[in-house]
């Protein structure tokens, strides 16, 4: 009878943990998902050298849509001001090279952080998976 109650008190224990691989494996998808989305994005951005209001939109809705969240909650800041490709860059100083680079960086809620969370005492609005993605990269614009 010991060892019943023993089992009993264990087993959802040990069930969080077979619950946790699940959601991580599930989350490591997501993020994989938001980080090709950013990428391309970003791939775009530098064509046209910056991130343009369509752009931003394009990328919140196709995140929102493949998260099933809403665009509201993808948090994108990056730079909306058009930077130009540098030609000669020999002989610039690191502030100077940085007029042609654009920076961007993009926060998803991308799922639950911890699966039995009520196990442990977390609380819902604790328990977010905030995946953020922050970089930058060189224009590829030239001035006409």
């Amino acid at each position: 009878m010991k060892q019943f109650l023993v089992l009993t008190a264990i087993l959802p224990l040990m069930l969080v943990f077979f619950l946790q691989f699940a959601m991580d494996q599930q989350n490591s998808a997501r993020v994989q998902a938001v980080s090709d989305l950013v990428y391309a994005a970003k791939e775009e951005a530098r064509q046209e050298g910056c991130f343009t209001k369509d752009i931003k939109q394009r990328l919140a809705s196709s995140i929102a849509g493949r998260l099933e969240i809403s665009p509201s909650e993808v948090v994108i800041d990056a730079d909306s001001s058009v930077k130009y490709r540098l030609e000669d860059v020999s002989g610039l100083t690191d502030g100077q090279l940085e007029r042609g680079m654009i920076h961007y960086r993009v926060t998803v809620p991308v799922g639950r952080m911890m699966a039995g969370r009520s196990l442990f005492g977390l609380k819902e609005e604790g328990n977010v998976y905030r995946y953020t993605i922050e970089g930058r990269a060189a224009s590829e614009r030239l001035r006409r």
